[in-house]
């Protein structure tokens, strides 16, 4: 499958590299020309539990200009590039590619259905983890971390079908869902649980669990999450706040970092208002209370400032 990976992060390499490593033709697009060099240089450098990898059939661009239409787009832009990144690369798309979004968040699908059309837009999430540790070499945390995808109509459809079998025969277990709705808020509630507490405490995973007054916060703030959630009439697969808390770290090694703490570390600007601030609009909605939410939002709000 030739597949096109628009915003080649940490998580995007993961995802994309793990893919070439199977045969597939993959490009990885990141907009930073060291990350593109390192990776046409010397390869895609994987630190994995089984040591670390160099992949050499993967190649990267700084942009879509002058490639062909592709048969995948991934999507894994922050949220807030999602319609500058998909608009500069729409040469990526044509009459029979799918544009699969694996963001963090929510209302991505709206955004690219606007740009390329809904028939092209396939939604969908991941558990699949990264950390960039320096340009063109990075953690890579695919180990019992499934990614799900569906129709946006909850069709099982045969291109879904064939993009799963394509994903989990490289080794990333993937299930096509027909309550993707709900898989989305399952997502969610795995950021919720991690993303805005390891960055304001700035602690990778090992140290972040070891605290009980972090994980009593993590869990209140998915309890209003899962609240909204049923509030709207979304089916989740969770049932405890503690399962949401649990499955951020299945599989991920001490030092792993959220990509909220990786984005301050960068002095960048992070996805709160699509994780913690989706959280608290959908509340507003429905007129569920959601403090715990509020809190780690103007958190966040204030480091983003101090970086600025």
């Amino acid at each position: 499958m030739k597949i096109a990976v628009l915003g080649a992060g940490a998580l995007g390499c993961a995802i994309g590299g793990t893919l070439a490593q199977a045969g597939n033709s993959v490009v990885l697009i990141n907009r930073h020309p060291a990350q593109v060099d390192a990776i046409n240089t010397r390869g895609l450098l994987m630190r994995t539990p089984d040591g670390e990898q160099v992949v050499r059939t993967v190649t990267a661009a700084t942009s879509a200009a002058g490639l062909a239409p592709v048969d995948l787009v991934i999507v894994l832009v922050k949220s807030f590039h999602t319609e500058a990144a998909m608009s500069a690369a729409t040469a990526l798309v044509g009459p029979q590619t799918t544009v699969l979004s694996l963001q963090n968040g929510l209302g991505h699908e709206d955004v690219l259905a606007a740009i390329v059309g809904r028939e092209h837009v396939l939604a969908g999430k991941t558990y699949v983890g990264g950390v960039m540790l320096a340009p063109g070499r990075i953690i890579s945390g695919t180990v019992g971390k499934e990614t799900l995808i569906g129709e946006l109509d909850g069709r099982i459809s045969e291109r879904a079908q064939r993009i799963a079998a394509t994903f989990t025969a490289a080794g990333l277990a993937t299930t096509v869902s027909d309550n993707i709705v709900g898989t989305m808020w399952d997502k969610l509630l795995i950021n919720v649980s991690t993303g805005a507490l390891s960055g304001i405490t700035r602690l990778p995973y090992g140290p972040l669990y070891e605290i009980p007054e972090i994980e009593a916060t993590a869990v209140a703030a998915v309890q209003e999450a899962m609240d909204v959630a049923a509030a709207s009439g979304v089916t989740l697969s969770f049932t405890d706040p503690r399962q949401a808390w649990r499955k951020a770290r299945a599989g991920l090694p001490a030092d792993f970092k959220t990509s909220m703490l990786q984005s301050l570390e960068k002095g960048s600007v992070t996805e709160i208002d699509f994780i913690n601030g989706a959280v608290v609009r959908w509340g507003q909605r429905c007129g569920v209370p959601t403090p715990v939410n509020q809190t780690l939002v103007a958190c966040i709000k204030g480091i983003e400032r101090t970086l600025a």
